[in-house]
């Protein structure tokens, strides 16, 4: 399996990300977004690894050979998401163009008093997602999050949200389960990504993109532990100052029974590896994961 993006160190040091930061809150979107220009070219040219990762992704998603601009569109995207989040963090709403879909089952659940999982992956921006198509709506969400990974950059948007710390439930903590099940069960929303897999993880192979393809076990199995509903939440970047946020039900609850063997996990994973399959084909350059994705370790 690849567990590649744990690898990968984080990119550009405590004071570029800051600097940007700053730049963006006192000069202003347009300014910001012209740094992401030669950002992607830096990439383009030293990030050898992420680049072969994009055109390995997008050659299958587009079904062509994927080129240095179709690569240099997929970093572009990535960085706009990324510099967008500053904005978010800082409630500057009013610079965003959003289209919600499917987000009102959710909201009528909270009322309900009914808790419910939101399932996403590293597509577009779960940001735009969490920030307008959930909190403006004032609708309590905490996420599942794997911290060591982005450490500069979640410390920066702690700095531009201190509420943001609140709201962050650790993955691999021993109360983590603990905490799940608590936001639930007070009605609360707990949002997750489920496309990476961590070291000694249980996995499931799945087919994805034409290829088999290594995705986690771990979120399924915590629906299923939780019993709660789940909906698949993607936050679609399309260019400017657009968004598209895409709500739908994935299960009203995952069934796996413990003496299964296997076949329900398989099921309810490739279930969610299809409808990521899905959006990734509407939105192709949204999807973030620069790494080797399809890499199956030897035995």
């Amino acid at each position: 399996m690849s567990h590649g993006w744990l690898l990968q160190r984080e990119r550009g040091s405590r004071f570029a990300l800051c600097l940007i930061t700053w730049i963006a809150l006192h000069l202003g979107r347009a300014p910001a977004r012209a740094l992401v220009y030669p950002i992607c070219v830096y990439f383009l040219l030293f990030a050898g690894r992420a680049r072969r990762a994009s055109r390995q992704y997008l050659q299958r998603v587009l079904g062509c050979r994927a080129n240095i601009m179709h690569v240099g569109r997929h970093f572009h995207s990535f960085g706009s998401t990324i510099l967008d989040r500053v904005f978010l963090l800082t409630e500057r709403y009013e610079q965003f163009d959003v289209s919600v879909h499917g987000a009102q089952s959710i909201s009528q659940r909270v009322q309900e008093g009914q808790g419910c999982l939101l399932l996403g992956a590293h597509l577009g921006s779960f940001e735009i997602m969490r920030t307008l198509g959930i909190d403006k709506a004032r609708l309590p969400i905490s996420v599942l999050m794997y911290e060591d990974n982005a450490a500069k950059t979640i410390d920066i948007a702690k700095k531009l949200n201190p509420e943001l710390a609140s709201t962050i439930i650790p993955i691999g903590s021993v109360d983590s389960m603990l905490l799940v099940k608590e936001k639930l069960d007070q009605g609360q929303l707990v949002g997750l990504l489920g496309d990476r897999t961590l070291v000694h993880e249980k996995i499931v192979h799945c087919s994805f993109l034409g290829e088999r393809a290594v995705f986690p076990a771990g979120p399924m199995l915590l629906a299923a532990a939780v019993q709660a509903p789940v909906f698949l939440c993607f936050g679609l970047y399309r260019g400017g100052n657009r968004y598209e946020i895409h709500c739908e039900l994935f299960a009203e609850r995952v069934d796996i029974p413990r003496a299964g063997s296997g076949q329900e996990l398989q099921h309810w994973v490739q279930r969610y590896a299809d409808r990521l399959e899905h959006y990734c084909r509407v939105a192709p350059y949204n999807w973030f994961n620069l790494y080797d994705f399809w890499a199956v370790a030897a035995p």
